[in-house]
């Protein structure tokens, strides 16, 4: 009796099928076996909606005036940047990741979309982007959010609520601010400089600027020509200049000479580098007297999540704990949190890393 009750709910289901859906549904059935199985149109572009990108991409959004005449491969600024980067000295312009080959995955004119700065739909999909933004909503006390996002220059952007759209740029920019306000309460700091070490395009400095007024300065330096040349450009865009400012490699030693700075923050940057590169880093850090040093590691296996410290050598494979670089430059560590104090937004969220936070002894 249940049996045939079984079936007879079957069949009604079968009937109320359109042709497409029954052929489906058939087929299903007899792949099961193999496991092996038949979707619908709908049904795959609902995976590739939720599904992780595989390579570089941006939105092509409309440039702002003069923008495309000034972003271009043969603007003279770069090519002066360039030329001085080729002639500067030292281990820091040891490269194992951003080589020439790797810069070239960026686009000048959309320098903000999921290229080598930011990944944005490769390792993350739509539902990561709402479960973050709605942590960030309910942890922002800063109002970092409010910065919002304009879409420009190519970023990739979710709309979350219909209210607020989102980027990985204004996201991650909100927790690392959310972090250093819990643990160094920088939202009192008044007057205090900012060092940010592989700076990129300068998302980050311009996120702090505006939620952090009485912030003294900002300094933005990478060793990469292109990275500084985007963010000279950017920060002067976003009208944040000269408070947030670019400063080329072969001139941050200077700059350091004439500014007190309080913190340097390295994101995602020395895992990318060798370990001379890092060692040149904190011995300039060490000479210079600065207090406070924050890393954001990336979230990868060699790092176990974020959790470790690593560099990245000749080899792609290769990698090597810097932990003892940081001492040896007269740093300890203060305390170490995850990206997310929630355990689920920890578990699915954006890029779900660990802060590290040292102060020199």
């Amino acid at each position: 009796m249940l049996m045939q009750r079984a079936v007879t709910r079957s069949q009604r289901r079968e009937s109320r099928m359109t042709p497409l859906h029954w052929l489906v549904s058939t087929m299903n059935r007899m792949l099961g076996v193999v496991d092996i199985a038949v979707l619908r149109r709908s049904e795959v572009d609902l995976l590739r909606r939720f599904a992780p990108a595989r390579a570089s991409s941006y939105r092509p959004t409309a440039l702002p005036p003069d923008a495309e005449d000034y972003l271009r491969a043969n603007n003279p600024r770069l090519l002066e940047l360039k030329q001085r980067y080729r002639a500067f000295n030292g281990g820091v312009m040891t490269r194992t990741r951003w080589t020439d080959e790797h810069v070239q995955g960026i686009k000048l004119t959309h320098f903000r979309g999921d290229n080598p700065f930011i990944w944005q739909l490769r390792e993350n999909n739509q539902l990561q982007y709402l479960l973050t933004a709605y942590y960030a909503l309910l942890n922002d006390r800063l109002g970092v959010l409010q910065s919002g996002e304009d879409e420009l220059f190519g970023v990739h952007v979710f709309d979350v609520n219909g209210q607020l759209k989102v980027s990985r740029d204004l996201l991650d920019s909100a927790a690392e601010i959310a972090f250093l306000d819990r643990a160094l309460g920088i939202a009192n700091w008044a007057g205090e400089t900012v060092l940010d070490i592989g700076a990129g395009y300068g998302r980050l400095a311009y996120r702090m600027v505006k939620a952090l007024p009485a912030l003294g300065s900002i300094l933005c330096t990478d060793a990469v020509a292109e990275s500084s040349f985007l963010c000279e450009f950017y920060l002067r865009f976003r009208g944040v200049s000269p408070k947030a400012m670019a400063v080329p490699i072969d001139e941050i030693e200077q700059a350091l000479s004439r500014t007190r700075v309080t913190l340097a923050v390295n994101v995602h940057s020395f895992s990318e580098c060798p370990i001379e590169a890092i060692r040149w880093w904190l011995a300039l850090l060490e000479k210079h007297g600065v207090r406070y040093l924050m890393i954001v590691p990336n979230a990868s296996e060699s790092n176990r999540g974020g959790i470790e410290l690593r560099s990245r050598e000749a080899t792609p494979d290769q990698h090597l704990d810097y932990s003892a670089v940081i001492e040896s430059a007269g740093y300890h560590l203060v305390t170490r949190e995850p990206k997310y104090l929630d355990f689920s937004a920890q578990a699915h969220g954006l890029s779900p890393t660990y802060y590290h936070l040292f102060e020199r002894r």
